[in-house]
């Protein structure tokens, strides 16, 4: 019987490959469906921005609900029962008192929010307390608090062109870094933790970020451009750490994505990540260099 040689058994090995599924295999997420979400997730902050500033603390206080409640569930699978009540009352609560009682409303709310946490978890029991404590803290301080410095930069009188250059920055960290390390990356950043992450990639991101930085700050803001290149390179240092962060935490949980609610992204806390991390840092370099 004769058999087939090796080079068609080679051709009946290999399948077309579509447009999409090239994009996925090589972005690692699908892109089409990202680019659509991002699209949508843009066009409601904006809008929200130009219409009616307390309509993007509302937009922000409800990313923030959901992102805390992924984590909850997130830790879960790492055997930590975060206090759900006082800790989702934070994230609704923490958001819009930053608006308007400022940062020492946003510091007191914290401090009286992790108190609570600590009481309302005690009075359950011993067992695992400290470590079931430390997850409702770590929730607050990382998801509430954090997103709260977005409303100190929303509350000033330019509070809407800040918030322009803090979210175009950001973005154009992920935008750059993303493009540049799906096309040229080839030196793994931290290959344990995230593998898709390159030096070229943050090579990217840092050069994306200083030209936005640079133009946001100058066109929004009347700031000098030399100002915008600082804060653009350390919006891309610190977005970077961010997402390096996020990374780690679902590497020691052993889940791929924080949730599944956007198509391409993953979860909430998938698109939050840098932005957490990065709003602290623009916040304060636009006081000392942009006042």
């Amino acid at each position: 019987m004769p058999t087939a040689s090796p080079r068609r058994a080679h051709r009946a090995k290999v399948r077309s490959v579509s447009p999409a599924e090239l994009s996925r295999s090589r972005a690692g997420r699908n892109l089409p469906a990202a680019i659509a979400v991002g699209v949508g997730l843009g066009a409601v902050i904006v809008g929200a921005l130009l219409l009616w500033k307390p309509a993007f603390m509302i937009a922000v206080t409800a990313a923030v609900v959901l992102g805390a409640w992924e984590l909850i569930e997130a830790l879960r699978s790492g055997r930590i029962q975060a206090p759900v009540l006082p800790t989702m009352v934070a994230a609704v609560t923490l958001v819009p008192v930053a608006y308007y009682a400022g940062a020492d409303g946003l510091a007191i709310g914290f401090a009286l929010s992790a108190l609570t946490i600590l009481v309302w978890r005690a009075l359950s029991g011993l067992d695992g307390a400290v470590r079931d404590i430390a997850g409702g803290v770590f929730i607050t301080a990382y998801v509430p608090v954090l997103a709260g410095i977005t409303s100190l930069m929303l509350a000033e009188p330019d509070g809407v062109g800040r918030i322009f250059v803090f979210l175009i920055t950001t973005v154009a960290s992920d935008v750059g870094g993303y493009a540049v390390g799906v096309f040229a990356g080839r030196h793994p950043m931290a290959p344990s933790v995230s593998p898709k992450k390159s030096w070229e990639g943050f090579a990217g991101s840092v050069l994306s970020c200083m030209l936005a930085g640079a133009l946001t700050v100058a066109l929004l803001l009347d700031g000098p451009w030399w100002a915008g290149l600082a804060i653009g390179a350390a919006v891309a240092l610190f977005a970077t750490i961010g997402d390096l962060a996020e990374s780690t935490i679902k590497r020691d949980l052993g889940i791929k994505d924080m949730g599944s609610l956007l198509p391409g992204h993953g979860g909430v806390m998938d698109r939050l990540d840098s932005m957490l991390v990065t709003a602290p840092v623009t916040w304060a370099l636009l006081i000392v260099l942009v006042p």
